[in-house]
């Protein structure tokens, strides 16, 4: 599995805005000056939050983009589900009928990647932009059991 550049923008472009405003906009520029980002690159990326309703721009002079909720309320899964970021293992966990592995049925490994997709999707959903910026994601620990629960 590896996230895309896509997804990893889309987080470091969130937390810079989190961090570095304090809820005043902050322009693409500013953003992509501030985090290295590509502006063209961040314009996609926050069109796509922003119509998600996990961001919203303001227009003029001093506008810019603001975090709609609060850190703490937005996961990490939020934001890759917002920016269609895929992070499928395998073409058998992917919820797109193009890459669906033909042999879905009869392989033995299938539910294995399914599994392990859906942890990697209920640890997303746990770690929200708040527990990346306060370094708490370890807090949630993946433990071996038959539904994949998270302990804390």
């Amino acid at each position: 599995m590896r996230i895309t550049t896509k997804g990893r923008y889309a987080l470091r472009a969130v937390i810079y805005l989190v961090n570095n405003y304090e809820g005043k906009p902050i322009s693409i520029r500013q953003l992509s000056e501030i985090a290295c980002l590509s502006p063209e690159f961040l314009e996609q990326i926050f069109f796509r939050l922003r119509r998600a309703g996990i961001i919203t721009s303001t227009r003029g002079p001093g506008g810019g983009f603001n975090l709609t909720k609060d850190p703490k309320d937005v996961s990490i899964d939020d934001l890759f589900v917002a920016i269609d970021e895929g992070y499928h293992i395998a073409p058998c966990s992917s919820d797109d009928p193009d890459v669906l592995c033909e042999r879905a049925q009869d392989c033995a490994t299938c539910g294995f990647w399914n599994h392990t997709y859906e942890m990697l999707r209920t640890y997303f959903s746990s770690v929200s932009i708040q527990d990346v910026i306060d370094n708490n994601y370890m807090k949630l620990r993946l433990v071996n059991s038959s539904e994949g629960a998270l302990s804390t």
